[in-house]
C-alpha cells in the first residue's frame, strides 16, 4: 500500500486507534456549552500552585496521569509522548512531564500542538515503533496573556478580534491497534504567511494555513468536502471561521453544513467575554478530548477532519516588526477504515 498521497498527506496502511482521553479545565471553561462534557473542572486557576506557570505544569501532570488511567494503561505502556504549549520553550510540558519518566519529544506549533503531535504518533504507531503513544497540549489564560500580549495587571482594552486562551489541557491516547475511531490519513501543513502583524487577531493570520490544508488533505485524497460529517477547525474564532469560509469559496469548496471551530464551541460568545472565541493549545486539545471523540465513540459522527491551527509568532517576532506565520494540520479520523480512497488527483476538490 502506498503511503504517501499527491504533495503532503500520509494514509496509514494500519490506522491508528484513538484509545482513549481526557481534558481537564478552568473555572470560566467549565462556565462554557462544553461543561458536561469535561472531565474535570478546577475551582481555580491555580491548580494548586503559586504562579500561572507552575499551574499550567500541574495542569498537564493531571491531564496526562487521567488519559493513561482511563486508556486502562501503566505509564510504562506508553511508547512516546509529544507534547507542546505556549510558554517560554514549552516549559509547561517540560515541568508537567519530567515526572513520567518516559521518552518524550517536545514539540512548538504553537496552537497546532495537538494535530501535531496526533499526526507524528500515528506515524510512530504505523511505523511500528510503538503500541501506545499519548499526544498532549495545553494553555493557560494568564500564562498567555503575559507572554504574548500584557500582564493582567495592566487592565489593558481587548479589541473585538482578540480571542480568549483557554486555561486546559487535553491528553490523547493512541493505539497502534484497536477498534477505531481511527486514525485514517494525515495532512502536514506548510507554512503560510499572509502578512497579518495583528497579535490580537490570530483568526485572520491562521484562517488562510487552514484553508491551505483543508484544500490539501481533499486534492491529495479526491475527496469532496461532503465526505466528513464533520470539519473541525481548532480556534480560528469568529473573525477567522468566516474569513476561511470565505478563502475556501474561493477555491469552490463549501464547508458550511459540516463545519464548525473549537474556539466557538468552547464558550457562549453572547454570555462569556471572550471576544471573537476561544485560542491556545489547550483549545483544541480539550474540545477534541471532551465533545469531538465522544461524537465519534457513539457514532453521531463517523468521519471527521480535525485542523488545528495555530500562530507561530513570539514576543520577540512582534517587537521586530515581523509578521505573524501560521500553520494548520489536518488529520482524518473515521470510525470505519476505508477499502482505498480515489486515486489521487492534483486538482482540488470541489463540492
Amino acid at each position: 500500500m502506498k503511503k504517501i498521497m499527491g504533495k503532503q498527506t500520509v494514509r496509514f496502511a494500519n490506522p491508528p486507534t484513538v484509545l482513549a482521553a481526557a481534558s481537564i479545565v478552568g473555572p470560566k471553561e467549565g462556565e462554557g456549552p462544553l461543561s458536561e462534557y469535561f472531565d474535570q473542572i478546577a475551582p481555580d486557576i491555580t491548580f494548586g500552585t503559586d504562579s500561572w506557570e507552575k499551574a499550567e505544569s500541574q495542569l498537564v501532570s493531571d491531564t496526562i496521569q487521567l488519559a493513561v488511567q482511563k486508556a486502562k494503561l501503566r505509564m510504562d505502556d506508553i511508547g512516546f509522548i509529544l507534547a507542546g504549549d505556549l510558554l517560554n520553550q514549552s516549559s509547561g510540558s517540560n515541568y508537567g512531564i519530567r515526572a513520567c519518566e518516559r521518552p518524550f519529544f517536545g514539540l512548538y506549533g504553537a496552537c497546532s500542538a495537538i494535530g501535531e503531535g496526533m499526526a507524528l504518533g500515528a506515524m510512530l504507531l504505523d511505523g511500528g515503533f510503538a503500541q501506545y503513544v499519548l499526544a498532549n497540549a495545553s494553555s493557560h489564560y494568564c500564562g498567555a496573556e503575559k507572554t504574548f500580549r500584557f500582564p493582567l495587571e495592566l487592565g489593558t482594552q481587548r479589541t473585538p478580534t482578540a480571542s480568549w486562551t483557554v486555561t486546559g489541557d487535553g491528553a490523547v491516547v493512541l493505539a497502534a491497534q484497536g477498534n477505531g475511531p481511527f486514525v485514517t490519513a494525515v495532512t502536514a501543513g506548510s507554512i503560510v504567511d499572509m502578512g497579518v502583524t495583528d497579535a490580537s487577531n490570530m483568526g485572520a493570520a491562521m484562517a488562510p494555513a487552514a484553508a491551505a490544508v483543508i484544500t490539501a488533505h481533499l486534492r491529495d485524497r479526491n475527496l469532496n468536502a461532503d465526505y466528513f460529517d464533520a470539519i473541525v477547525t481548532g480556534d480560528l474564532g469568529q473573525v477567522g471561521a468566516d474569513l476561511l469560509m470565505a478563502l475556501l469559496r474561493e477555491e469552490k469548496i463549501d464547508i458550511a453544513k459540516q463545519y464548525d471551530d473549537c474556539g466557538l464551541l468552547i464558550y457562549d460568545r453572547e454570555k462569556q467575554d471572550v471576544h471573537a472565541g476561544g485560542s491556545g493549545c489547550g483549545c483544541a486539545a480539550v474540545t477534541f478530548a471532551s465533545y469531538l471523540l465522544p461524537q465519534l465513540q457513539t457514532k453521531k459522527i463517523n468521519r471527521l477532519l480535525f485542523i488545528p491551527t495555530g500562530a507561530l509568532h513570539n514576543v520577540a517576532s512582534i517587537q521586530q516588526g515581523e509578521t505573524i506565520p501560521a500553520i494548520a494540520h489536518a488529520i482524518a479520523i473515521e470510525n470505519r477504515v476505508p477499502a482505498s480512497d480515489p486515486p489521487s488527483s492534483t486538482k482540488g476538490a470541489q463540492s
